[in-house]
């Protein structure tokens, strides 16, 4: 399996990760300033970017967050970082959720960016949800309808998922977005991304209901930031669903929608700045 990141910067390790249809790409606003306190990590996921993509299988266990998170260790521990923190949109966020309650002695704080835990969301969809996240009920389709109907034109479908948002296609720079239709047209990209889907309604939520029969919570601290004019602020209470899988949680709405590292950068920084540089207890 072989994962693409990028790496910089000086100080504690600190991995970022993105969301769906993006890249490690929609950090270009911050790593330049965590890059002055952290030495990051910007991973693609696989089945994004420039990672590699296999085939989904029966489960859809290829693309389980669980899989997906074991790929997000092993990254770290080769490049020598065995304990670290997490900064992750969206896909990254349920990635890091996963890799939290899997690996909690190598998450040493964790900061996850406008999600609601999948469990929570899935269980409490309502009509308004269903309507404004159609993307995850389309993805997990059976193959190969959803990857038959990306694939006739990638960059369109990137265009209408992330342009139907709260603030369009205004806050994205060309640059990004040129990036995002490279990767979303790349060869097994479609199939990647809807087997991520198709795993998180099911054998994602598999693993969620056995953390919860267990009562098994998330050690470190959490930091839970989410934009105002979204989706999760409209349909959920992020809080207080982040309150009853992690034991020590905070956070708030930030003035944007879904897209805060490219919406709100500064908004972003300002809270996440202060939480990340807090001293963690060692483990």
């Amino acid at each position: 399996m072989t994962i693409h990141a990028l790496t910089g910067g000086e100080g504690p390790p600190l991995l970022l990760l993105h969301g769906h249809p993006q890249t490690h790409a929609i950090w270009h606003r911050v790593a330049p300033t965590l890059a002055q306190r952290f030495t990051l990590v910007l991973a693609d996921l696989r089945g994004y970017g420039d990672s590699c993509k296999p085939a989904g299988d029966a489960d859809h266990g290829n693309y389980a967050k669980r899989v997906m998170a074991r790929d997000m260790l092993r990254l770290m521990l080769a490049l020598g970082h065995d304990r670290f923190a997490v900064l992750a949109h969206d896909r990254g966020a349920r990635v890091a959720h996963r890799l939290a309650a899997d690996h909690p002695e190598a998450v040493s704080r964790l900061a996850l960016l406008d999600i609601a835990p999948t469990l929570a969301m899935y269980e409490q969809t309502s009509e308004t949800f269903a309507r404004a996240y159609w993307h995850w009920f389309f993805l997990i389709q059976p193959a190969p309808l959803p990857e038959r109907l990306i694939e006739a034109d990638p960059a369109a479908y990137l265009r209408d998922v992330m342009g139907r948002r709260s603030a369009g296609l205004a806050p994205f720079d060309p640059r990004a977005l040129a990036e995002y239709a490279r990767c979303l047209a790349l060869p097994g990209a479609a199939h990647g991304l809807c087997e991520d889907y198709r795993a998180a309604a099911g054998i994602d939520l598999a693993h969620d209901r056995a953390d919860r029969d267990a009562g098994r919570r998330l050690p470190m601290p959490l930091l839970a930031l989410w934009g105002e004019q979204g989706v999760v602020h409209r349909c959920f209470k992020p809080l207080d669903e982040w309150r009853r899988v992690a034991a020590d949680v905070r956070g708030q709405p930030l003035p944007c929608g879904h897209y805060i590292p490219e919406e709100a950068p500064e908004a972003l920084l300002a809270h996440v700045l202060p939480f990340l540089s807090e001293p963690s207890e060692d483990r």
